[in-house]
């Protein structure tokens, strides 16, 4: 009898982890204009009227200036509130606190370096990864976009060639593992540093957002690219061998 209660308990435990589990989303924007259908899409998965918006300014020179751009581009989708983050050096139980009562948090553009530098402190990296685990939408543009994967690119290296061995990157937030995120794609023609990298790591998927362009995920497995421009997939068979594949808006792909 004991037995049989035991397991009764185990498997109302794994029905109600499957009823209450939240879905993880994700808005990655390459940058440039910020796609209206994007942002709306953001504030949805956020709450709609209910979201409580936390920006991110710690890439940019000039935090005030990237949230009130943001925080502008995100007011005709009314959200509850749209809060900004305290720029570096972080008051750290302040930010916690914000994120405490965040349904969406997003990350503006700049330099992806930054951000990082912020995230050393590892009592912030978990607190973002955890809120991420838990149903938070999270979001970013240009840099924001960048952090998003495991292996994130800085911006430096030899883009001559398709060599990965010299693009060089450092950790991430890691939101996307199995992938290698890169933005303003086409604008700036920056499949060499993608090229190089996939060929580098093959057991990732190589993703370059265009400006104007964002791609939404699902549950780190569904991904439907909005705006004017294209996505790009990388990713490789053998040492020499690149399969790319060109989505437009409103198309799907799966995640590995």
């Amino acid at each position: 009898m004991n037995r049989l209660f035991v397991l009764l308990v185990f498997l109302l435990c794994l029905e109600n982890s499957a009823v209450w589990a939240e879905p993880t989303h994700l808005v990655l924007i390459g940058g440039g204009p910020r796609p209206a259908a994007a942002l709306k899409q953001f504030v949805s998965w956020a709450g709609g009227a209910k979201a409580k918006i936390l920006v991110i300014a710690w890439a940019s020179e000039e935090p005030q200036a990237s949230y009130d751009a943001l925080a502008k581009d995100f007011s005709p989708f009314a959200p509850a509130s749209i809060a900004m983050a305290p720029s570096p050096p972080v008051a750290i139980e302040k930010f916690l606190d914000q994120l405490q009562c965040a349904t969406g948090v997003f990350f503006s553009g700049g330099d992806q370096r930054r951000i990082m530098d912020v995230l050393k402190n590892a009592k912030l990296k978990a607190a973002l990864q955890n809120l991420y685990r838990k149903g938070v939408v999270f979001g970013g543009t240009s840099a924001g976009t960048a952090i998003m994967s495991c292996q994130m690119m800085t911006g430096d290296g030899d883009f001559t060639v398709i060599d990965g061995r010299k693009v060089d990157t450092r950790e991430g937030l890691c939101l996307l593992p199995g992938t290698i995120l890169d933005q303003h794609f086409l604008k700036r023609q920056r499949e060499n540093r993608l090229f190089g990298l996939v060929l580098e790591s093959p057991t990732l998927l190589g993703i370059g957002i265009d400006e104007g362009t964002a791609l939404l995920v699902t549950d780190n497995r569904t991904a439907e690219v909005q705006g004017e421009s294209q996505v790009m997939t990388v990713s490789a068979s053998g040492k020499s061998t690149l399969n790319v594949k060109l989505l437009k808006a409103n198309e799907l792909f799966t995640l590995p």
